[in-house]
């Protein structure tokens, strides 16, 4: 929920769930809630979180920023 006066609080939420929605849930029909629910898991755990690429890390996936961000540090010592 939203704290009062600030509209930008859910706006990563919202983000995600419309990317969520728009796709992979509107693409399928689901013949049960387990189903739904196993295959949201795997989307945000093997797609969303690992390979999916952000406009916010200069379009990397977030295994690819991680492993830049690693490169840089131990440069770095």
């Amino acid at each position: 929920m939203s704290r009062r006066g600030n509209c930008h609080d859910n706006a990563v939420a919202e983000s995600f769930f419309q990317l969520l929605k728009r796709e992979r849930v509107k693409r399928k029909i689901y013949s049960t809630r387990e189903d739904a629910r196993m295959d949201i898991f795997e989307y945000i755990e093997m797609f969303y979180n690992v390979k999916r690429r952000h406009g916010s890390n200069n379009q990397l996936s977030p295994v690819e920023y991680e492993k830049q961000y690693e490169r840089r540090l131990t440069s770095v010592y």
